[in-house]
């Protein structure tokens, strides 16, 4: 009983995490009546420390919890499945780990920094450079229209960054690290094709496909910060607690 009553304590609080991240930068996305949010971070978060149950329940719910509050309410339904799905995906693989030598796995990692450093400059370089136009707001009211520029240059740096990153730490402290930066991927690609299928049979296949690359870079942000901050807290809190 009173493991049940701490599972059902750590589910109310990480999802009331995840709904404050979700909602705390929104940018709304007239194709799909949608929107960019930082959600992933606090979803990946949750489900890597502590796993499928909490994760799932968490990034469903929690993600839900912003939709509806935030007035997008068609896409709440598909958020608690969706975003429930990415959630046990992250949290059932985190417990999970193949026991192949440290070395192989270092090569596993360098090649995970290697892939998520073109991932940040393609989806940077290729949606989110030069002139950039932010439409901040809610759906039924009137957006906020911010325009500034992004130069290549910057993507340049932070996909050196993010490749240098993951490389030092599978070499100095984490040969794993890798593992844990491929299922946040996997529960990534849950996400995007999710809420693809989803917008394909609400708005058709063109508004959908407006959307991929905005998902993409949610799950290209929730992963940066995310890998780091659970590894931060991890050693903070005891493990025992976690």
């Amino acid at each position: 009983m009173k493991a049940t009553r701490r599972t059902l304590a750590e589910m109310v609080i990480f999802s009331a995490l995840v709904a404050a991240a979700t909602m705390v930068f929104s940018v709304y996305v007239p194709a799909t009546r949608g929107y960019f949010n930082v959600g992933e971070i606090m979803v990946y978060t949750s489900a890597l420390l502590m796993g499928p149950a909490v994760g799932a329940f968490a990034g469903g719910v929690g993600s839900m919890i912003a939709d509806i509050t935030l007035g997008y309410t068609h896409y709440a339904p598909a958020t608690l499945v969706i975003k429930g799905a990415e959630g046990f995906i992250v949290g059932y693989l985190s417990r999970k780990i193949v026991h192949y030598p440290k070395t192989a796995w270092r090569v596993f990692s360098s090649a995970a920094a290697v892939a998520v450093g073109l991932l940040v400059w393609t989806v940077g370089a290729n949606y989110y450079s030069g002139e950039v136009e932010l439409s901040l707001g809610l759906p039924t009211l009137s957006s906020l229209q911010l325009t500034f520029f992004i130069p290549l240059i910057f993507w340049a740096i932070a996909a050196a960054l993010t490749l240098l990153l993951i490389i030092l730490v599978c070499f100095v402290t984490d040969p794993y690290i890798g593992w844990t930066v491929g299922i946040v991927l996997a529960g990534g690609v849950v996400m995007v094709l999710g809420y693809f299928l989803y917008e394909t049979y609400l708005f058709g296949l063109g508004a959908a496909l407006v959307e991929v690359p905005i998902n993409i870079g949610q799950v290209t942000i929730g992963l940066i910060v995310s890998v780091p901050l659970v590894r931060v807290v991890s050693k903070i809190i005891p493990k025992n607690i976690l």
